[in-house]
């Protein structure tokens, strides 16, 4: 694919972050989009954003109410989607959408395990089900799936358990690895991307607030509206810039796609003495802006 004009693109979690940038890069690009969310009021805002950078009035954006979580919804989803296009294919698969919780499987509940993992992985296994066919009938088509860098990694840091995280973003790494075999045999039209990003700034902290498994408090939802400011003005790269390096290397055609200084320099260390990125050495100085994020929270709250 040398480019994204008058491609069909879908794209989970396109209500803010590097789902809200997709949509409105790949429409830029003269890509027609869908995009689903849970938040049907952050996608409208994506949607205006998308037709204002659209280069012609006929690329069409269409958004859905959606849980990526929810296997059905997301076959209704993709009824949706080739509606909205009159067609029967589709030619990008942005499975994006996240959220964190369960960071402990001692102290946290099962509910919020389940409901990160279910976001994190399903999300990833539906929207490849669901979209799978239609991918199949276009002439060229690319499955992009988001990981993380705790695809590789499952810490961000020593006295901060990530298992919930860390256990989704090693299956949809694994899951899109096998998947290039999969299909390089079955449908070799179709290419497979796995995007590890580092520390990003984006909505996740707030998202997994609002869409999490548990209702929080008003204090608790203060607190983490200051963690979500944090997260976002502590990250060294932008939702705008990681998005802009992602289509870079899907028209690239990488299949391996790192995303930010950090995601390099920390994937560098994993693979060079995998026990010394459990020491916590390397924690502190790849996550130095999010640690220090982290300290100013704990301040607060005390």
């Amino acid at each position: 694919m040398k480019s994204f004009a008058g491609k069909i693109a879908v794209v989970t979690g396109g209500g803010t972050g590097m789902g809200r940038e997709l949509v409105v890069q790949l429409a830029a690009a003269g890509a027609h989009v869908s995009t689903c969310d849970l938040s049907d009021e952050r996608m409208q805002e994506t949607a205006t954003l998308a037709r204002a950078a659209a280069p012609a009035s006929d690329i069409r954006i269409s958004t859905h109410v959606c849980d990526v979580s929810d296997e059905a919804a997301m076959y209704v989803f993709r009824d949706e989607v080739l509606a909205a296009h009159d067609t029967e294919h589709i030619n990008l698969l942005f499975n994006n959408a996240g959220l964190s919780g369960g960071g402990s499987v001692v102290t946290d509940s099962r509910e919020s395990w389940d409901r990160c993992f279910d976001i994190c992985f399903n999300g990833v296994r539906w929207g490849v089900l669901a979209f799978l066919p239609a991918l199949i009938k276009s002439d060229e088509g690319h499955i992009v799936n988001t990981s993380s860098v705790n695809g590789f990694w499952a810490s961000i840091g020593p006295d901060r358990p990530h298992t919930a995280y860390s256990a989704a973003k090693f299956a949809v790494k694994g899951f899109t690895e096998a998947l290039i075999t999969d299909m390089q045999v079955n449908a070799p039209h179709v290419l497979v991307s796995v995007v590890m990003p580092g520390h990003i700034g984006t909505s996740i902290v707030q998202n997994s607030m609002n869409f999490g498994s548990r209702s929080l408090s008003a204090e608790e939802k203060e607190l983490m509206s200051l963690a979500d400011q944090m997260f976002q003005e502590n990250a060294p790269m932008t939702a705008a810039d990681a998005t802009t390096v992602i289509l870079t290397d899907v028209l690239a055609e990488r299949w391996r796609i790192l995303v930010g200084d950090d995601a390099y320099a920390l994937d560098s260390a994993v693979r060079a003495d995998p026990e010394a990125a459990y020491d916590g050495v390397i924690s502190e100085i790849l996550f130095r802006n999010l640690n220090e994020a982290r300290d100013a929270l704990e301040a607060a709250i005390d």
